[in-house]
């Protein structure tokens, strides 16, 4: 009778910490825009060579917030130089991209990067909107699924519970991240 009892009451807790996860509901992480901007700040300066024709140096990126869109603008400084000419010349990019949580890398991604505005100066000359639109294309091809902000392990944890980032909604001073319990 007491084994019986034992095992009841053992199922009886199984259940109700089961059940924990449901009680507790969602929650929200928020991430200021200077959490966003550090991490966006230790993955340049980026170099790359595109198609054997131009040399690209992005650097200092500033981020701002569209809130209501949850688009990130991304403005960067920018260096472009063909390898076979000793001129370069000097810039800036403003692109936005869409926001998505990929659970798997615990990542804030960036995605469907856009360009908003190229602005080189000195480029002229039959090539200039041809130059313009390759880096264009390379900048966006740059910042596709690039890793923003990753989450700490805990961060998916809470009283003891498996939790996943559900929504992502922007604000003027940074994201709010809702945090689902896992079912």
């Amino acid at each position: 009778m007491r084994i019986r009892f034992q095992k009841l009451a053992m199922l009886a807790m199984i259940f109700l910490l089961s059940s924990c996860a449901s009680l507790l509901g969602s929650r929200n992480v928020e991430l200021s825009l200077a959490q966003l901007q550090d991490a966006m700040a230790r993955k340049f300066p980026f170099n790359s060579r595109y198609l054997e024709l131009v040399d690209v140096r992005l650097t200092n990126p500033r981020l701002s917030l569209q809130p209501g869109t949850n688009r990130l603008i991304t403005t960067m400084d920018a260096s472009i130089a063909p390898p076979f000419m000793e001129k370069s010349w000097t810039g800036n990019f403003t692109m936005s991209s869409f926001l998505k949580v990929d659970p798997a890398k615990r990542a804030i991604m960036l995605d469907d990067p856009r360009m908003e505005n190229i602005a080189i100066a000195g480029l002229t000359g039959p090539y200039a909107g041809r130059i313009t639109k390759a880096v264009g294309l390379l900048a966006e091809q740059l910042l596709q699924d690039t890793p923003l902000y990753t989450f700490d392990a805990q961060d998916f944890r809470y009283a003891g519970a498996q939790f996943l980032p559900t929504k992502i909604n922007t604000t003027s001073s940074g994201l709010v991240v809702t945090f689902e319990p896992a079912r």
